[in-house]
């Protein structure tokens, strides 16, 4: 199923009006190529052009559609017309030389250079005699034959060229493109093999040849640099019915070239199709041109520096597509796919694939929207992407400190409906009580996940609203509530908030939302004194409010000896709520407290 949604992908962006969206032929690649040779018909090298752009190491080549890349294992082999400077120029690679020498096998290291470089040349004279004849192949052969140390002296690029072993390729004096880009190359290299069918396509259902090994996939977040596959066999243990490597999982050549062409364009490094939650590289499209495949990286992504609203504004574009039952681009009922990707060692897992319409998506995002929707600060966000959620709730608020699975699993609940994964709401608790603080993103987290424990256990619960409840009788909640206006009255006591070092909520937050009975008595008789440190009018204030909270509660029970993990995030979210009432509410004064 994803591999034949990702063959349907590949044939639309064939077709795309616009030739520079257009997908490579079959036997073509989109490749980034840092450095170009340029050579005059005679094999003479005239420049070494530098296509790279951006500051720093932060350089970015120039893409140029070249022959496909052969696969690489761990032998010598090399591709036509382009490759890296050890197989183009000889060159050896720094790093690998070192190691080389480390190990006492230099010599072993530069012999497989010279194998290198002839390998490159081979491939290029296995060309059909009638591409042999080509100007552009005979001025490559030509350099080639004639290259020698002296033949890059004097090139300012040579540096970089011996530091990085970039990529390279040829271009012919007087030409645009590049020598693997003449008709002649093109006619030979982009048109499907001679090898006659040997199965039946599981993609196309038709006879095929199979491809026995599958091109790289590259862009999955931890995997291998070379890329990894999602299609792979290589051991005895996974093969069956006497079938190895492709064959156990039979795709014809034009199905395999189709599916890793499209999934790389998706997940290339300016792809505006994926998005990374946490160890899963995510990308989505859909079946026609749609809004939601340039949109979801607005809604879940990060907004950037330059554009802090970007966000904002592809929320509320989702929400007025859902109430007037259209997208400007697309159509409600078309068909929409999610595929997250995680690293496995050499190969790729499938951590979760989604398809739906989009118009049962964008109600699903709309809702996951919905949920998370908490009352915060002015300066803060008003939606926030599913990153500083994640972020939120990890140790340190670092990236690399969320669960490898969660993302995953955050977003399959998000693109199915489904309740939160149970470790997203463990998290925010815990992190609440060991930094003694619900921030806005936990504070998002726990309203989410009990919100949408309620509705799909249908409790007669009642769920928890953006802002302040006071109509809310759960006991947890209103202990929340109550600690908020113990810790206000210590803050009004000490001449308003920021005057002290410390606050009850530093010292007592952890026993105060775990084990309520140990500290309430005591704070309860500290407000007492705080109280009395204040203006008539104002005590008057924060006793009415702690009286309105107290009324909540059974006498016999209060205040409880433990809470358990859900009653301690709607504790959290009690405080936090209430928290967020006294800088949001506009709470009337007293002649005395104006004076």
């Amino acid at each position: 199923m994803i591999l034949q949604v990702l063959a349907a992908y590949y044939r639309r962006k064939q077709t795309d009006p616009d030739p520079a969206k257009r997908l490579p032929a079959f036997g073509l690649e989109d490749k980034e190529i840092p450095f170009v040779l340029e050579i005059d018909a005679d094999g003479k090298l005239l420049n070494i052009a530098d296509t790279r752009s951006g500051d720093g190491k932060k350089k970015i080549g120039q893409r140029f559609l070249v022959p496909q890349g052969a696969k690489k294992t761990s032998g010598v082999m090399a591709n036509l017309l382009w490759d890296n400077a050890e197989y183009v120029l000889g060159i050896p690679d720094a790093k690998k030389l070192e190691k080389s020498r480390a190990e006492n096998k230099e010599a072993d290291y530069l012999a497989r250079l010279l194998t290198m470089r002839q390998k490159f040349r081979d491939v290029i004279t296995d060309l059909p005699d009638t591409v042999q004849v080509d100007d552009g192949i005979r001025a490559v052969l030509a350099f080639l034959d004639g290259l020698i140390p002296e033949t890059l002296a004097g090139f300012a690029a040579l540096a970089d060229i011996e530091a990085g072993n970039p990529i390279l390729s040829f271009r012919l004096h007087g030409d645009l493109g590049l020598v693997c880009q003449r008709p002649a190359v093109v006619a030979a290299t982009a048109v499907q093999g001679e090898d006659a069918p040997d199965g039946v396509c599981l993609v196309s259902g038709q006879p095929a040849p199979i491809e026995r090994l599958h091109p790289a996939i590259k862009g999955v977040w931890g995997a291998q640099t070379s890329g990894a596959n999602i299609v792979s066999f290589n051991l005895d243990a996974f093969n069956s019915y006497g079938k190895a490597q492709g064959a156990n999982a039979p795709l014809g050549q034009a199905a395999v070239f189709a599916y890793t062409t499209a999934l790389n364009h998706l997940l290339a490094r300016d792809s505006r199709q994926r998005i990374q939650i946490g160890d899963s590289s995510t990308v989505f499209w859909a079946e026609e041109a749609h809004d939601l495949e340039h949109t979801m990286v607005d809604l879940f992504g990060d907004p950037p520096k330059d554009n802090p609203d970007q966000n904002t504004d592809a929320v509320k574009a989702l929400y007025t597509a859902i109430a007037s039952g259209q997208f400007s681009v697309g159509g409600m009922e078309t068909r929409f796919h999610v595929l997250g990707l995680a690293p496995n060692a050499a190969r790729i897992s499938i951590r979760f694939w989604e398809t739906a319409t989009a118009a049962e998506l964008a109600q699903r995002i709309a809702q996951h929207f919905d949920d998370i929707t908490i009352a915060h600060a002015p300066h803060e966000p008003a939606h926030l992407s599913l990153f500083r959620l994640l972020t939120g709730v990890a140790l340190l608020n670092k990236a690399d400190n969320i669960p490898p699975n969660l993302g995953g699993e955050v977003m399959r609940a998000i693109l199915e409906g489904l309740p939160y994964p149970a470790t997203l709401l463990n998290l925010a608790v815990v992190r609440c009580r060991a930094e003694q603080k619900p921030t806005y993103a936990r504070a998002a987290v726990i309203k989410a996940c009990l919100n949408r424990h309620i509705r799909f256990r249908k409790t007669a619960e009642k769920e928890f609203t953006p802002m302040l409840d006071p109509s809310n009788n759960n006991p947890a909640y209103r202990l929340g509530r109550l600690f908020a206006t113990l810790e206000r009255v210590q803050e009004d006591a000490a001449g308003g908030p920021g005057k002290l070092n410390a606050t009850i909520r530093d010292r007592y937050y952890g026993a105060a939302s775990s084990t309520p009975a140990a500290v309430f008595p005591t704070l309860l008789r500290l407000s007492k004194a705080h109280l009395g440190k204040l203006s008539a009018g104002l005590a008057i204030t924060r006793e009415r409010l702690i009286g309105e909270i107290m009324d909540g509660f059974d006498a016999d029970t209060f205040p409880p000896r433990h809470l358990a993990l859900p009653d301690q995030a709607r504790f959290a979210l009690g405080y936090y709520q209430q928290r967020q009432s006294f800088f949001t509410k506009s709470e009337s004064k007293t002649p005395e407290e104006i004076q």
